[in-house]
């Protein structure tokens, strides 16, 4: 028997033999059951017509259309403030387009090594410290609208954290538009080093409510606008941070960036630890604007933050991506941040010894909590290693970013550089 290729059958000589012996059993079969009114034997029995080979059936396994992707990353960290940080991690994602599904995971390790100005000053060595993260998050939209699940845990020794989250998100206008809307929450444990937590702990809680616009512009602009709101309950304050404290008449003679030593010498006998409010309400929104152009892509993005100890800041990221041909792109990136500081930020926080010690109900040692401004400068250039037909299965990027940071009303230091590396293989399995 042969099958042609439109999947009919052509029926061979030895094929119909075998049909007409089966169509004279069902026509006579009174006559063959009796042996004594037989006809003659056929010149050609079914013994001599072998068995027609049997077409295999189509196999009902559905075909494999996802794509699977694993990123690996090392990155590192150093700044003039004598802190370092080495950070391995992977990621790994499954997405099927035509399901309108994916799921991803990632883990990291943060190996930390820190003597900084706030360190030294406490009269503490160099501090060394790993923390470990990981998280999973699963996508399904098969039509218009997807929902997001995720969730991920970070672990350190003196505090532990875990957050769940979902999001939704809807096309309408013919998938020009999308809305979006999340919520989170995080738990997190607050602890002091070497100590269980059994013993000792602050309790954090955050709710973050997300809600979102993405909007196609053009055939070659698309935009977006998104509103966070993040509402923390606890105590966030730093167990081991401890605040100097200055008389009336020391105080003002505290400039910005005072030395160890001045501070030391001009300080009260006191050094209580960080104390911050216990509630802190998160309010921001972030535009972001893309646009192709012949052979490079802009990214914008904006972001304005205010919360309510009424520190208030302002971001802005560019990013123009440029093709140098199928295999090659080049970015460079400007990263500009303002803030001023929190409403109990004081350089140098007043307390007095009387019979009593009274202290600032607040106090920080936190310069990020202060009046900043800083600059980032940097690019990266990343390398399409697969084969012709596809050479975005497999990538191997480059990326380099150097900071500069002025604190504006701070003890000890009054600027800090940084610089920011990363090294990512990505590809296809």
């Amino acid at each position: 028997m042969q099958l042609t290729r439109g999947g009919s059958y052509v029926l061979g000589p030895r094929v119909i033999a075998c049909v007409a012996v089966a169509f004279a059993f069902t026509r006579a079969p009174s006559a063959w059951a009796d042996k004594d009114n037989q006809p003659d034997a056929p010149a050609v029995t079914t013994k001599d017509v072998p068995t027609p080979p049997i077409a295999k059936a189509a196999s009902t396994r559905p075909e494999d259309t996802s794509t699977k992707r694993v990123a690996l990353e090392m990155s590192a960290y150093t700044d003039s403030d004598n802190v370092t940080v080495f950070t391995p991690s992977m990621n790994a994602t499954i997405e099927n387009v035509t399901q309108g599904a994916s799921i991803s995971g990632h883990y990291l390790v943060d190996v930390v090594s820190a003597a900084s100005v706030d360190i030294v000053s406490t009269a503490s060595g160099r501090w060394n410290e790993v923390r470990q993260a990981g998280g999973l998050e699963g996508t399904y939209k098969p039509h218009d609208t997807g929902v997001t699940v995720a969730g991920a845990v970070s672990s350190e020794p003196d505090y532990l954290s875990y957050s769940v989250g979902a999001e939704v998100t809807h096309d309408f206008d013919e998938k020009n538009s999308t809305l979006l809307f999340g919520y989170g929450y995080g738990h997190d444990t607050v602890g002091y080093h070497f100590t269980p937590f059994s013993a000792f702990s602050h309790i954090v809680q955050t709710s973050t409510f997300t809600a979102g616009l993405t909007q196609v512009i053009s055939r070659s602009t698309v935009g977006s606008l998104v509103l966070d709101v993040g509402l923390e309950n606890g105590d966030q304050s730093k167990p081991y941070r401890y605040i100097p404290v200055f008389s009336t008449t020391n105080a003002p003679l505290i400039g910005n960036g005072a030395s160890i030593e001045q501070v030391t010498l001009d300080r009260l006998p006191v050094r209580p630890i960080e104390q911050l409010p216990l509630s802190r309400d998160r309010y921001s929104i972030t535009g972001r604007l893309a646009h192709r152009f012949d052979g490079s892509t802009v990214r914008l993005e904006q972001r304005l933050y205010v919360d309510t100890w009424l520190l208030a800041a302002s971001t802005s990221d560019l990013r123009w991506i440029v093709d140098l041909g199928r295999r090659v792109e080049v970015w460079p990136h400007l990263r500009f941040h303002a803030q001023n500081g929190v409403d109990f930020w004081q350089r140098a926080y007043v307390g007095e010894i009387t019979p009593s010690i009274e202290l600032p109900a607040y106090r920080t040692g936190n310069r990020e909590l202060g009046p900043l401004v800083a600059e980032t400068f940097g690019g990266g250039v990343k390398f399409f290693l697969g084969k012709a037909g596809n050479p975005k299965s497999l990538s191997l990027a480059f990326h380099c970013d150097g900071s500069y940071t002025s604190y504006l009303d701070d003890l000890y230091i009054t600027a800090r550089t940084s610089i920011f590396g990363a090294v990512i293989l990505e590809g296809e399995l």
